[in-house]
């Protein structure tokens, strides 16, 4: 369920920070309301693709992690399945 799979997602924290919300003030002025943004290009890979590539990757079994993982990326994704490999 998806609850459970939420749970198990807190195991990104093994390789993601936890990244901070910052005001926008640009943005928060022209809309007329606070603007918040999540600060994910401060991940190792400078994007929240890391935690979709490793709660994926932790989530294989043996055999599966056996066989391999390929990223059909050259960019953020391909990042975040490298460092969580």
């Amino acid at each position: 369920n998806y609850l459970t799979e939420i749970l198990n997602a807190v195991r990104v924290y093994e390789v993601a920070k936890e990244t901070p919300l910052v005001r926008a003030p640009m943005l928060s002025e022209r809309f007329g309301c606070e603007v918040l943004v999540k600060r994910e290009d401060m991940q190792p890979v400078f994007s929240f693709k890391i935690r979709g590539a490793y709660n994926k990757i932790a989530q294989l079994n043996a055999k599966e992690r056996a066989a391999g993982v390929v990223a059909c990326s050259a960019g953020n994704h391909a990042q975040g399945v490298a460092l969580s490999c």
